[in-house]
Formats: structure tokens, C-alpha cells, sequence
């Protein structure tokens, strides 16, 4: 079964510092909670990211049993949005869309993952146990580290 989660976030700063940001693989350690693990493997050396581009990570969702992960970059609109998707880790199926929106606040960032687990029924049942809350829980973590970098400066 396909799910979806969806969130947004308007962030207090122009799109090219929003994009600069989230267009780098090395900043995604920063935004997810210390408790997952996650390392970036691949060396990126901030390269812009392009079509094709693959990442390498470890994650460890589970207690604490690391797991490769690799994403490849399928779309990218430069300052609007870019897309990725795993080639390899532990979901059936994981697409992530970035998109960002500028308006008079700032940019409003939009994130959409379409996601399956693997396991038939095993994977629906894991969905209601522990994964749909354990997704909630990374991504309301994103979103009070994104308020603190973006939108609680002193200026």
C-alpha cells in the first residue's frame, strides 16, 4: 500500500539560501535526529546536485541496526524543486519532493514522500506499529531545527 506525507514549512530567508541548503546531501545529518545515525557516504564535496546524481547513507531506524541507503537525484529545477528517490534501503518504494515556493515572508518549503514498505501485509501492519509515527517523529524534528536555523535569528 502506498503512503504519503506531506508537510510545509515557511522559512524566513530568500530561496537561494533556502536552496543552498537543502540542495546539499551533507546537510540532511543536521536535520535528522542523532538517535537515526545518519552518515553520508558518498563524497559529494558540495557539488550542486543534478539528475542522476547518487547519494550513499547509513541509517539506522531500527534499534539501532545500521542500513545502506542510497537516493538518486530524478528531477531538479534549480531554486524551485528536485526530487529524489531510493534505489536502494529499506522501503518498496520512496519518493521525495522538494519544492520551493517565494512569496513575501520568505520561501514556503514544501515536502511530499510518496513511500511503500516492503512485506505485503507485514508492511502495513509495521506502518500502524511503528513507521508512520517514526516518520512523524523525523520530520517534526526537521521542522523545530529548520524554525531554529531560519526563522529564530536575531537580526
Amino acid at each position: 500500500m502506498m503512503y504519503r506525507l506531506y508537510r510545509e514549512q515557511q522559512l524566513n530567508c530568500n530561496v537561494e539560501a533556502a536552496w543552498k541548503f537543502f540542495s546539499s546531501p551533507h546537510n540532511l545529518s543536521e536535520i535528522t535526529p542523532k538517535s537515526m545515525n545518519f552518515v553520508v557516504l558518498s563524497e559529494i564535496n558540495d557539488k550542486p546536485i543534478f539528475e542522476g546524481m547518487e547519494i550513499d547513507y547509513t541509517v539506522s531506524p531500527i534499534l539501532g541496526i545500521p542500513m545502506k541507503w542510497k537516493t538518486v537525484i530524478s528531477q531538479v529545477e534549480s531554486y524551485k524543486s528536485f526530487a529524489d528517490f531510493q534505489k536502494e534501503g529499506p522501503y518498496k518504494h520512496w519518493n521525495h519532493f522538494h519544492e520551493f515556493i517565494p512569496n513575501e515572508h520568505g520561501v514556503l518549503m514544501k515536502d511530499t514522500v510518496d513511500y511503500e514498505l516492503p512485506l505485503g501485509m507485514l508492511g502495513k501492519i509495521a506502518h500502524q506499529i511503528f513507521v508512520k509515527e517514526k516518520l512523524k517523529t523525523i520530520f517534526d524534528f526537521r521542522y523545530r531545527v529548520l524554525n531554529d536555523l531560519f526563522n529564530n535569528k536575531n537580526t
